[in-house]
């Protein structure tokens, strides 16, 4: 009987554990999910109440799409870059996207979060409806605004007649849409297009594809381009063989001229000088016989 209560007791103690365990996992869970969502209310509420802070916030979601898409920094596209009207203002968009051909496409991000937030946490639908209005409005002055910056008209840029408004929020997109239905249309007409995160990165990537494929064949061109060059050096050089060879030709011809004169024909030098030697002239040196006609020797 002891040794069973002690067995008992173990399996007791061991269940005690777990369960202290396991208590103190599920708290720290509860602690973490609360401080997570503490964090995401001061989040929103920083960003409602701060039209400057909505905007940086819609920025960095912006450079987060970016960063996905496949695109190159500062060689596909340029964050924050400043740039001169004809009236000699300065503007400075948000992202300016590189095209192949020296064109661009330019993209601004805009945070309607105030009413939204507001709709999210409404509960009543007359209360509903109301934000639903109300950030379909911000929205359209969020369109008016991009479309008065006027950014397809720089100088510095050869951009098509519409520039990119980042919805960096995929739900406040839909509610948007959902609540007016011509509103790309309406966005449209002011030269504006309206993106998400989605539907941006979709783009982004086929941009990305775009550069790809011009890389490609930019290579195309450069290979054709070397190898044309090659040819023509080639060319040269075969010339230049050519030119050597004749030269070498000569050189011969002349060497067994030369040689003739030394070594064969009436009067040639060796016998000549060979004469010379038995004739008394002092020399300690001696003529190789390989230099003497064989009449000579």
């Amino acid at each position: 009987i002891k040794s069973f209560e002690e067995k008992v007791e173990k399996v007791y103690k061991s269940e005690s554990d777990e369960r202290n365990i396991l208590k103190g996992v599920i708290s720290q869970l509860m602690d973490q999910t609360k401080q997570i969502q503490e964090d995401a209310n001061n989040l929103t509420r920083a960003l409602k109440g701060d039209s400057k802070k909505q905007g940086n916030w819609g920025e960095v979601i912006l450079e987060r799409v970016l960063e996905r898409s496949g695109l190159i920094k500062d060689r596909e596209y340029r964050i924050q870059t400043s740039l001169n009207t004809s009236e000699g203002s300065r503007v400075q968009p948000d992202v300016v996207i590189d095209l192949p051909d020296d064109k661009h496409i330019v993209i601004d991000a805009k945070v309607s979060l105030t009413a939204y937030e507001k709709l999210v946490s409404a509960e009543i639908e007359s209360d509903r409806e109301l934000y639903r209005k109300q950030h379909l409005i911000s929205v359209k002055t969020h369109i008016q605004g991009l479309s008065g910056k006027n950014y397809h008209g720089l100088n510095q840029l050869n951009s098509p007649d519409f520039v990119l408004l980042f919805m960096p929020i995929e739900s406040s997109f839909g509610i948007a849409v959902q609540q007016d239905a011509e509103l790309f249309n309406y966005a449209w007409d002011r030269k504006v297009v309206i993106v998400s995160p989605s539907t941006l990165l979709a783009t982004l990537r086929t941009i990305a594809s775009i550069w790809k494929q011009e890389r490609q064949n930019r290579n195309v061109l450069e290979i054709a381009r070397l190898s044309g060059t090659m040819y023509d050096k080639f060319v040269g050089f075969l010339t230049d063989m050519e030119s050597i060879g004749r030269n070498i030709k000569l050189s011969q011809d002349a060497y067994d001229k030369a040689v003739n004169k030394l070594s064969t024909g009436s009067g040639n030098l060796s016998s000549t000088s060979e004469k010379i030697k038995k004739l008394g002239a002092k020399a300690t040196k001696q003529i190789d016989t390989k230099y003497f006609d064989q009449e000579d020797i």
